[in-house]
């Protein structure tokens, strides 16, 4: 039965995030809000949670998972990052996006896509979630909370306890999410001189980047 931790959005409560913080780290699965939609989320080192979350989204290894780092210098090291990605990287983070790169040896290879060894990171901004990685110590492994069959992310703490209460270990509940997506840049073909691709348009801005 999942443990439901209700927050203020603007001003969360600590001692209710580290119990939270503390859970990850015996390997829970935790519902959390993000900027865009709530979703799923683990400790990076932990096999059997990250099976667990595939397993409820009902998603094969080729599903790109995404890390969630508390700022950019933390993305650098689980991540390949050129001087022009750098610049692109500060203008976008904190924010509702999400930026594919090439993963370094610090991401475990079962959770980089298995043919491209890529890695979706994110710097969120939100403050619970801020502090949940804060507290934590170290990104968090996430993939947005979309039943398996279905297309739309869930919103509602609420129903997300009805739905999964058995199925998780903690629900964060900080009241509702914008419920449209990160904008997802792949911006792996810098590498070579090229441009950001585009992959997903969602709630970032492309014209507060120049594209």
């Amino acid at each position: 039965m999942a443990q439901y931790f209700e927050i203020h959005a603007d001003n969360p409560q600590p001692r209710l995030l580290k119990q939270a913080a503390a859970l990850l780290s015996g390997g829970a699965i935790l519902a959390v809000p993000t900027d865009s939609s709530y979703a799923l989320v683990c400790r990076l080192d932990d096999k059997d949670a990250v099976d667990r979350i595939r397993r409820l989204r009902q998603i094969n290894d080729k599903h790109h998972l995404t890390l969630l780092c508390r700022d950019l210098s933390e993305l650098a090291s689980y991540a390949h990052v050129d001087n022009r990605q750098y610049r692109l990287l500060k203008l976008a983070t904190p924010g509702a996006y999400t930026f594919i790169l090439d993963a370094t040896k610090e991401v475990p290879r079962r959770v980089s896509h298995p043919q491209r060894k890529t890695i979706g990171l994110r710097v969120p901004d939100r403050k619970g979630l801020q502090m949940l990685l804060e507290l934590h110590g170290a990104p968090l492994l996430a993939t947005t909370l979309i039943p398996p069959d279905e297309t739309e992310p869930l919103n509602d703490p609420q129903e997300i306890r009805e739905r999964f209460e058995k199925q998780l270990d903690a629900i964060i509940d900080a009241g509702a999410c914008p419920l449209e997506p990160t904008t997802v840049l792949d911006l792996t073909p810098m590498n070579t001189g090229g441009d950001p691709v585009v992959v997903r348009e969602g709630r970032g801005s492309l014209q507060a980047l120049g594209l």
